[in-house]
Order: structure tokens, then sequence, then C-alpha cells
């Protein structure tokens, strides 16, 4: 057989996912690929942060990249790819803690069959945006419970998985709300104000709240902003009601915008960006710019069939 045709899949896992269990399910991932025609099936495990990004960045050319883990795996996959001068098909397999971007696709809680509906899916291209040149996949969010999903405990989450980030919400519940400072500029005009909460999407799945946003499109070069004012608890529970039964356009104190570029300046102290789940960088900066490059071409991913006509154009 012609070496050049031989397909070859490249699985990378998290072994720390989840509640570490993904080792397990391998060998079993492996003949389902095979079945696929593929001939090679390199496996890696990330041994720490940043890892994934340099596997992908440096390994050889394959005609498939499984990702197994949580959404920050993916993400550390999706930079790394974007490292490269010829891009890899690539797929995720949600074996994380709160995988919003698996649960946005479509998949279960099953790996195994996550893995069969990934091979049968559909390739698609998705936006991948940028907030200063670093890419994310769903979300960056900042403010009120966005340090939940990266000041958690790691270990708390590998015990009681979920309920980890539900004990730490709470805590953040009945905290005090601070609200920042911004500056923002959003399709050429200049707005400023008190915020507790900034959110920057392309998903309708953020922080295990479905639909948030009605209408998505992962392909339609446009990323979902919303400014939240709420400054107490009671303001911020009504408000995510009204957000769930009507819509953003339609929530008092909540400005929603769509847009492919913004610009923010937070003249507070703050903590840092949340991006798909985890902290942006050690040392918070004051500007921020969060766009859609124009000129860079989007991710190839498999996803199942599933959600596909919803999400994409």
């Amino acid at each position: 057989m012609d070496k050049e045709n031989i397909k070859k899949c490249l699985i990378i896992y998290n072994p720390n996912s989840g509640k570490g269990t993904v080792s397990k399910y391998l060998e079993d991932v492996k003949q389902l690929i095979f079945k696929k025609n593929y001939e090679i099936v390199d496996i890696i495990a990330t041994k720490g942060r940043g890892d994934a990004t340099d596997i992908v960045e440096n390994y050889p050319y394959v005609d498939l990249v499984m990702s197994f883990g949580g959404d920050g795996t993916f993400n550390e996959i999706i930079n790394g790819n974007f490292k490269r001068k010829e891009q890899l098909l690539l797929t995720h397999i949600p074996v994380g803690t709160t995988n919003d971007i698996g649960t946005m696709f479509g998949y279960t809680k099953d790996i195994i069959k996550n893995v069969k509906m990934s091979l049968e899916g559909v390739e698609k291209e998705i936006d991948i945006p940028q907030i200063n040149n670093r890419s994310f996949i769903y979300v960056a969010g900042f403010g009120k419970y966005t340090n939940i999903s990266y000041d958690t405990p790691r270990e708390i989450k590998k015990i009681i998985g979920h309920l980890a980030y539900v004990k730490e919400g709470v805590i953040a519940f009945f905290s005090k709300t601070k609200l920042y400072n911004i500056d923002y500029k959003i399709n050429g005009k200049d707005y400023h104000g008190l915020f507790s909460l900034v959110l920057i999407s392309n998903a309708n799945h953020i922080a295990g709240i479905n639909n948030l946003y009605k209408d998505i499109k992962l392909n339609d070069n446009l990323l979902e902003v919303m400014f939240c004012t709420f400054p107490t608890r009671k303001a911020i529970v009504k408000a995510f009601c009204l957000l769930k039964m009507y819509g953003p356009e339609k929530v008092p104190g909540l400005y929603f915008y769509r847009t492919n570029k913004i610009e923010m300046t937070i003249n507070d102290d703050h903590k840092p960006f949340c991006i798909d789940g985890e902290k942006l960088s050690s040392n918070p900066l004051e500007k921020y710019t969060i766009e859609i490059p124009k000129n860079r071409p989007r991710a190839r991913i498999l996803v199942p069939k599933k959600n596909a006509k919803k999400l994409f154009d």
C-alpha cells in the first residue's frame, strides 16, 4: 500500500479529565477508528497545561486529531492547530467536568457512543475567535461567576465532578457582587458603564445553560456579546429567568450585541478572563481585543449529525 495514502489518526487525551477514566476506553476506541479505514492510530497523553498545543503544533500530518478531555483540552488543540502551516481535521470527545462544547454538539455521557457519533458525523467549518491573539472556541467571560471553573481545585473536581462547580457557585452567589468600570467599542460606537458580568461567545450552551441565545450559528462570522449591570443576587436570578424565557434583547439591565470585533478597557483591578473554562493568563490586562479574524481560515471539525444543521449554515 502507498504510504502516502495510509489514513492516520492521532488521539490526544487528558488523563486528568473527568474522573480520570479515559484510558480504559482507548483500546476499544482504536478498534472503532480502524473500522473506519484508518491504518495508524497514535495515542498521546498530555502531561500538563499547554501540552496539547505543543503536540498538535509539532506533530507530522495526520488525517484526524481526536481530542479526549474537557473544554480546555480542546481549546489547546485548536490553538496548536492554528500554529501549523497545514491545518488538520479535528474532533472532540467530551470527558471533562462541564463539557459545554460536547453538549452543544450533541454528545452524550457515553464515550464509546460519542466516538461512533463523531466518526459517522459530518465535517464543518467553525469560527474560532481570538482574545488578544489567543484563540478560544466558545466563550470568553469576565466578572461574576466566571472564575469558578479555573479557581475550583482539580482534586475536588476529580472526586465529585460537576458538584464541585455547584459548590463554588453557591459561595460566589452569596458573595458581594462587584461592578467594574468598563469602556468598550462595538460596531464603530463607543460605550461606557458599570458591569458585573461580560460574556463574549460563539455558542448556544454556556456554563451548563442550554440555548442561552436563540438561533446561534457557529459559522456566521459573528460573536454574541452580553454586558450585565446587575448589582444584587436577586437581580441576577431574575435576569437569568427572563433571559431563558424571552432572550437577551428583552432583559432590563442587559446589553446585547452581535459583532465580529469588540475592544474593551477594564478600568478596575480584576481577575483574569476565563476562556473555554480556563484562565487566560496569570496577569490580568487592562485592554482586550476580542474578534473573529477576517483573514484566518475557520477550523475544520467533525461533529455529530444530530445538531449539525441547527448549529451551522
